[in-house]
């Protein structure tokens, strides 16, 4: 049976010269499989979103339609989870979704999904973090610092809990980025498995070895088991997709509307 995780090994496509950055050392600028991933999946959702604007028709086809539902949900996202300032957060929100919907939706067609990769998830994590610090100290100065000093707290626990509150924001990248890329490392491998299962169980009967035709009722369950976990799979490619983007508005909104509601 096939190595579950050799999917998910990063291949150089294309070898360049690395390249030496001062402060970060020797850079290795190989086009891999991942890159390729990463490409694919940004002109598929930008050719996509071109499709469904340069169309648009009164009564929506299916593209548009689509298009129409998935720009409503995001909005409405950023709309009731920011407040008014939502729209202006809205591109940011809207692209970190399209673009993880993207990669997501393409591992379950070809070789490799950029997503699975640790390096990628946590880029687009810190990517979110920073924009959000970013966005708290323009708007509110030291006064960002009021997110760690919970006045609703007694005074005297004050501290403590504005040093939870101080690590929960340091973990909040990290869990952006192990969600996404424990959801679909784990579904790819289980998908991997139970195919496996399928292959050589099928083969073993037909060849007379183990347990000779015993095998083809498991192996049969095995395939259904792949059929539930590809749909299973689809369905997890887009939570996935719009949970990172209602945290990412979450986590917008704590800087955006610091110390009163919208």
């Amino acid at each position: 049976m096939a190595d579950p995780i050799e999917q998910f090994k990063v291949k150089t496509l294309v070898d360049l010269p690395d390249v030496t950055v001062p402060g970060l050392g020797v850079v290795d600028l190989a086009f891999t499989n991942s890159h390729l991933a990463m490409t694919v999946a940004f002109l598929l959702m930008v050719g996509f979103m071109h499709a469904v604007t340069s169309r648009a028709q009164v009564v929506p086809g299916r593209l548009q339609a689509a298009g129409e539902q998935m720009f409503g949900l995001i909005d409405n996202v950023t709309e009731s989870i920011i407040g008014h300032d939502g729209r202006k957060y809205f591109p940011f929100v809207f692209s970190l979704f399209l673009l993880i919907l993207g990669m997501n939706l393409l591992g379950m067609f070809l070789f490799f999904t950029a997503t699975s990769q640790l390096a990628i998830t946590a880029a687009l994590g810190a990517m979110t973090i920073l924009l959000v610090i970013a966005v708290g100290a323009i708007k509110n100065g030291f006064g960002f610092f009021k997110l760690f000093w919970p006045t609703s707290a007694p005074l005297v626990l004050r501290p403590v809990v504005g040093l939870i509150e101080f690590l929960s924001f340091l973990l909040r990248p990290v869990t952006l980025a192990l969600r996404l890329f424990g959801n679909m490392l784990g579904g790819h491998v289980a998908l991997k498995i139970f195919a496996g299962f399928v292959v050589t169980l099928g083969a073993a009967a037909f060849a007379g070895e183990g347990l000779g035709l015993f095998a083809l009722p498991i192996a049969a369950l095995s395939l259904g088991m792949v059929v539930a976990l590809t749909a299973l799979e689809f369905l997890v490619a887009f939570l996935q997709a719009f949970v990172f983007a209602v945290l990412a508005s979450i986590y917008l909104n704590d800087v955006v509307n610091l110390g009163h509601g919208h």
